[in-house]
């Protein structure tokens, strides 16, 4: 078992074009800790964005780390055993110009962009919860802590290098709710060590992250890490005890949708021996496809079918479930660090 803290210097904030800050072995457990999209410069109201951050260094990421024998062509697995707060406080706010609902820079109109505005929530690990309160106002709610990773993903191919912002098919920022504990994602190599790295966590987010801000959190991660030599994976692909999914990413978001759709078909036809268009058939009936984010420079799409409908409950060869019972393994031996880490167990 290795452990990471990095300091504010270590951050990575690009995939591609860091060299990695430590060296893994496939079936390592890493215990991590993120930073938050803000860098934790947004701490009280006062903190605006603009003012406290010096555009592009937003969405530090921890790593990029070097998984020994992975090579082009392969598959790395992660499986998240634990996502959970480092903090008592978690901040979201509105940035001029970003956002689903106002003009931005893509989306020119001549409106004055929306106002910046800082909200901090109180994180209660005992009731599981962190709490809204309105700006203007007495109303405030207690909403559910679902821990998720906004940001994994991998160095991208042919020497690219790709802002910590940008989700694609090497992941990046997903900003999916589906990257929580208990969770495998799959993702491609595309060089030498895969390179992998992680950031950006959220106490929780609505699907499609439309003000483009979630409840944005510095995080304490365990993550079991593996390889799949000689299989290729085109898009991010997630599994958990009940779904298989695919988080396709482009503009428009009607692209998103059919690649995350059209890489789950393949997935479907290629682990349990449908024809293709038996695979179309069955995922066209039974796909629930909830938005990640309409907001990041690309969109993401996921798309994702129930285990219960498919041949077989297994896909790349069992891997998730191997990878849970070492995750169980490290719960059971360190119960203090895994408090609710075992939602989809």
């Amino acid at each position: 078992m290795q452990s990471y803290h990095p300091t504010s210097e270590e951050f990575a904030w690009t995939f591609g074009g860091v060299p990695a800050v430590r060296k893994v072995s496939p079936g390592s457990v890493l215990e991590l800790w993120t930073e938050d999209a803000f860098g934790g410069k947004v701490r009280t109201p006062r903190d605006l964005v603009s003012k406290v951050i010096e555009f592009p260094f937003v969405n530090p990421q921890t790593g990029p780390f070097w998984v020994d024998g992975a090579e082009p062509g392969d598959t790395l697995a992660l499986h998240f055993v634990r996502i959970e707060p480092s903090r008592e406080w978690a901040a979201s706010t509105t940035i001029p110009l970003f956002g689903s609902l106002t003009s931005t820079a893509r989306t020119a109109t001549l409106q004055d962009p929306l106002p910046e505005i800082v909200w901090i929530y109180a994180v209660d690990q005992g009731s599981r919860t962190v709490t809204f309160q309105a700006k203007s106002g007495d109303y405030s709610v207690a909403l559910p802590l679902d821990p998720m990773l906004g940001t994994v993903g991998v160095a991208p191919g042919a020497l690219e290098v790709r802002s910590s912002l940008v989700p694609d098919s090497h992941g990046g920022n997903l900003d999916t709710p589906e990257m929580r504990s208990g969770v495998t994602c799959y993702l491609g190599v595309n060089v030498a060590g895969a390179l992998f790295s992680i950031g950006d966590g959220h106490c929780r987010q609505g699907e499609g992250e439309t003000c483009g801000v979630a409840i944005e959190a510095a995080m304490d991660v365990v993550v079991v890490v593996d390889l799949i030599k000689s299989r290729t994976t085109a898009w991010p692909r997630l599994e958990s005890n009940e779904f298989i999914m695919v988080a396709g990413s482009s503009r428009p978001l009607e692209d998103a949708f059919r690649v995350s759709q059209a890489d789950l078909v393949r997935w479907v036809s290629e682990e349990y021996g449908l024809t293709i268009m038996d695979a179309y058939q069955l995922v066209t009936q039974v796909c629930e496809t909830p938005v990640a984010n309409v907001v990041d420079p690309n969109y993401t799409i996921v798309s994702k079918v129930r285990k219960c409908y498919l041949p077989a409950r297994s896909v790349y060869g069992g891997m998730h479930d191997r990878l849970r019972e070492v995750g169980d393994a490290y719960a059971d031996q360190n119960p203090e660090h895994c408090f609710g880490t075992r939602r989809n167990g």
